[in-house]
Protein backbone atom coordinates (compact mmCIF):
# COMPACT_ATOMS: atom_id res chain seq x y z
CA UNK A 1 0.00 0.00 0.00
CA UNK A 2 1.42 3.41 -0.97
CA UNK A 3 1.91 5.94 1.79
CA UNK A 4 0.87 9.56 1.44
CA UNK A 5 3.74 12.05 1.33
CA UNK A 6 1.63 14.92 2.69
CA UNK A 7 0.45 15.32 6.24
CA UNK A 8 -3.15 15.96 7.18
CA UNK A 9 -2.16 19.36 8.60
CA UNK A 10 -0.68 20.58 5.30
CA UNK A 11 -3.59 22.98 4.77
CA UNK A 12 -2.78 24.68 8.09
CA UNK A 13 0.85 25.25 7.11
CA UNK A 14 -0.14 28.40 5.16
CA UNK A 15 -0.65 30.20 8.46
CA UNK A 16 2.30 31.67 10.31
CA UNK A 17 3.18 33.22 13.62
CA UNK A 18 3.33 36.91 12.76
CA UNK A 19 2.72 40.38 14.15
CA UNK A 20 -0.85 41.59 13.64
CA UNK A 21 -0.65 45.16 12.34
CA UNK A 22 -4.16 45.95 13.60
CA UNK A 23 -4.09 44.93 17.28
CA UNK A 24 -0.27 45.15 17.48
CA UNK A 25 0.51 41.77 19.03
CA UNK A 26 1.81 38.45 17.73
CA UNK A 27 -0.72 35.87 16.57
CA UNK A 28 -0.64 32.34 15.20
CA UNK A 29 -3.62 33.08 12.91
CA UNK A 30 -2.05 36.08 11.15
CA UNK A 31 -1.96 36.12 7.34
CA UNK A 32 -0.83 38.75 4.84
CA UNK A 33 -3.77 41.15 4.43
CA UNK A 34 -2.29 44.27 2.82
CA UNK A 35 0.74 45.21 0.74
CA UNK A 36 1.82 48.84 0.76
CA UNK A 37 3.88 49.71 -2.29
CA UNK A 38 6.52 52.42 -2.05
CA UNK A 39 8.18 54.60 -4.70
CA UNK A 40 11.64 53.26 -3.97
CA UNK A 41 12.72 50.24 -1.98
CA UNK A 42 10.72 47.21 -0.98
CA UNK A 43 7.06 47.40 -0.12
CA UNK A 44 5.62 46.67 3.31
CA UNK A 45 3.40 43.72 4.18
CA UNK A 46 0.72 44.08 6.85
CA UNK A 47 -0.51 40.94 8.59
CA UNK A 48 -3.89 40.52 10.29
CA UNK A 49 -5.07 37.83 12.72
CA UNK A 50 -8.43 36.08 12.31
CA UNK A 51 -10.37 38.27 14.80
CA UNK A 52 -9.00 41.49 13.25
CA UNK A 53 -9.79 40.26 9.72
CA UNK A 54 -13.39 39.68 10.77
CA UNK A 55 -13.69 42.94 12.74
CA UNK A 56 -12.20 45.14 9.98
CA UNK A 57 -13.53 43.25 6.95
CA UNK A 58 -10.07 42.24 5.70
CA UNK A 59 -9.31 39.40 3.30
CA UNK A 60 -5.98 37.60 2.84
CA UNK A 61 -3.98 38.92 -0.14
CA UNK A 62 -4.27 35.54 -1.87
CA UNK A 63 -8.09 35.86 -1.93
CA UNK A 64 -8.25 39.42 -3.31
Amino acid sequence: MAESTTSEGAADSAHCFAFCSWHREFSSSAVLARIIEQQSGPGVGMYACAPCREKHGLRPVGEQ
